[in-house]
């Protein structure tokens, strides 16, 4: 049977092409991956990352998944909320990022209740029924099957738990869309030429955000997986969105 197709940035590759390309472009951007991120939003994704977290609604004791965990930047902050009695599952699908990840946990101390995993979020390795939150900050858009993720989320989450989605989106004003455009296509694989001397995993970063779905297409996507009471908050004019959902 005929491979199914999907897209790399705007190339259409087969989906085991896509999960190979992608797996590319982490492990040659993961040592500066920190970097980037701060020189590409100028800091504001540590405010983006703050605001999904207090929106998941964490406490004391909660069990967190923390999906395309990468440099642990969630982790670390539900590591601090769900203290010693609750658990946060690291997990990324590319082992150089859950590397870096895990280092900075065990550098920071954040070692106590924290647990790490090499997985997929097409088919997570986590019994049905597990955490009270699953986390996914600018991942979704990477994973080759989004409604197979979706479902294996829910899957894993107990009923009541809530799936928290940070995500780059579609700018809500005309405007922002084309400024945005010119900043994505033409700076940002300049500066991923000076700073990571990798211009062309970049280049698919920027292009990855424009064929991601648009807010409403999310959040039919997650009510058609199985999630209620979904809904998004637009940040930053609509460049990044965070959705949520509850497992019924």
């Amino acid at each position: 049977m005929r491979e199914k197709t999907t897209h790399f940035g705007f190339e259409t590759v087969t989906e085991s092409e896509k999960t190979e390309k992608v797996r590319g472009v982490f492990d040659s951007v993961a040592k500066k991956y920190d970097l980037m991120n701060d020189l590409m939003s100028f800091g504001i994704h540590r405010a983006w990352k703050q605001i999904a977290v207090l929106m998941a609604g964490a406490k004391v004791g909660s069990k967190v998944l923390d999906i395309a965990s990468g440099t642990a930047d969630l982790a670390k902050k539900f590591s601090t909320i769900v203290g010693q009695t609750g658990t946060v599952v690291v997990s990324d699908i590319n082992n150089e990022m859950l590397k870096i990840g895990r280092d900075r946990l065990i550098d920071g101390g954040f070692i106590g209740n924290t647990k790490f995993s090499l997985a997929d979020a097409q088919a997570l390795p986590f019994y049905d029924n597990t955490f009270d939150i699953v986390s996914i900050a600018f991942g979704l858009r990477n994973v080759t099957d989004q409604r197979q993720a979706l479902e294996s989320m829910l899957r894993v989450l107990k009923p009541g738990g809530k799936l928290v989605i940070l995500e780059f989106s579609k700018p809500t004003s005309k405007l922002i869309r084309e400024l945005y455009d010119h900043y994505s296509f033409k700076l940002i694989p300049k500066l991923g030429q000076v700073f990571a001397k990798d211009a062309s995993s970049y280049k698919y970063l920027a292009e990855s955000i424009r064929m991601h779905p648009s807010q409403d297409s999310l959040k039919l996507m997650m009510r058609d997986a199985g999630f209620v009471d979904n809904s998004f908050l637009n940040l930053t004019s609509g460049i990044v969105a965070i959705h949520s959902g509850v497992k019924p």
